[in-house]
């Protein structure tokens, strides 16, 4: 390198989406045709999430396969403790690892009955997500990411330490990087992002990233997963319950912020939860300051 030449640093934040496999033909191919539309901001790796107990595992190993085909663009397949015993995880991660999956998303999954449904144990199987971190690694050959809480998770009654020490744990049994729940609030990322930093943690933390369609299906969402909305956006949400035109656009407006927001706060990256709609997610993306893509 000439001494008159600046090399610049790469200040653009990774984009990643999630999807969930569809339930009928119909979905499916909505399904591709939102991977088509969002194929366009050239993503750095998509998530793929299977049902509870397997449920979807079968669509889920066949449509990444087909995806990682088509595009060539990483898959992290979701990886749960729920109604799967140590030796069944162990087939899965094989057929992941054949599908050709890059990576996993290790959980523990919400249980049968719901998130604030009480933990039933498999037996033969595991309790939380830092046994699936520790299998993935003894396997090898995944990168792997771990659930982030900037709103606390469920079950720690609050207490956010015990939250940073179970995702330093995590890190040390091998976890790279970690996927939050959806923000709204880009001050609870900030914590979350310093509590770690001051441990010396090395995790990359993605904000997940919510596009709001709909006034109830969001608080819902966020009643069954602990998550937090600021008081007045969620007024702000619950004034156009009944306009949809007119949520869809605070929903991209809210989410544009929060963006910009934890990207200026140092996030390394944006993972939007698509809900296999490419609509709202590709406005959110068109309108970013900080993408050159």
């Amino acid at each position: 390198m000439s001494a008159d030449t600046v090399e610049i640093p790469n200040t653009t934040p990774t984009i990643s989406f999630e999807f969930f496999p569809p339930k009928d033909v119909q979905s499916e191919a909505n399904l591709w045709k939102t991977i088509d539309e969002l194929q366009q901001f050239k993503p750095d790796f998509v998530s793929i999430t299977y049902g509870a107990g397997g449920g979807t595992r079968d669509r889920t190993v066949r449509i990444a396969s087909e995806f990682i085909a088509k595009t060539g663009v990483q898959v992290i397949g979701h990886l749960t403790c729920v109604g799967s015993t140590r030796a069944e995880l162990v087939e899965i991660l094989g057929e992941y690892k054949d599908a050709g999956f890059h990576g996993l998303l290790a959980l523990r999954g919400d249980p049968v009955g719901g998130p604030t449904a009480p933990w039933v144990t498999t037996p033969g199987g595991f309790d939380y997500a830092d046994q699936l971190v520790e299998l993935a690694s003894e396997i090898g050959g995944f990168s792997i990411g771990v659930a982030a809480f900037p709103d606390v998770h469920p079950a720690s009654d609050g207490n956010f330490m015990q939250d940073i020490n179970v995702l330093l744990r995590k890190e040390a049994l091998g976890a790279t990087f970690a996927i939050t729940q959806f923000v709204f609030d880009s001050g609870r990322y900030e914590a979350l992002r310093n509590a770690l930093d001051a441990r010396g943690s090395k995790l990359s933390i993605y904000p997940g990233i919510m596009p709001v369609t709909s006034y109830p299906q969001i608080v819902r969402m966020l009643e069954l997963s602990g998550g937090y909305m600021p008081k007045a956006t969620r007024l702000r949400f619950a004034r156009y319950q009944n306009d949809p035109a007119s949520l869809k656009k605070l929903g991209i407006d809210v989410a544009v912020q929060v963006c910009e927001d934890v990207f200026a706060l140092g996030a390394e990256g944006l993972h939007f939860y698509a809900l296999n709609n490419a609509g709202p997610t590709s406005e959110i993306i068109k309108q970013l300051s900080m993408l050159n893509r």
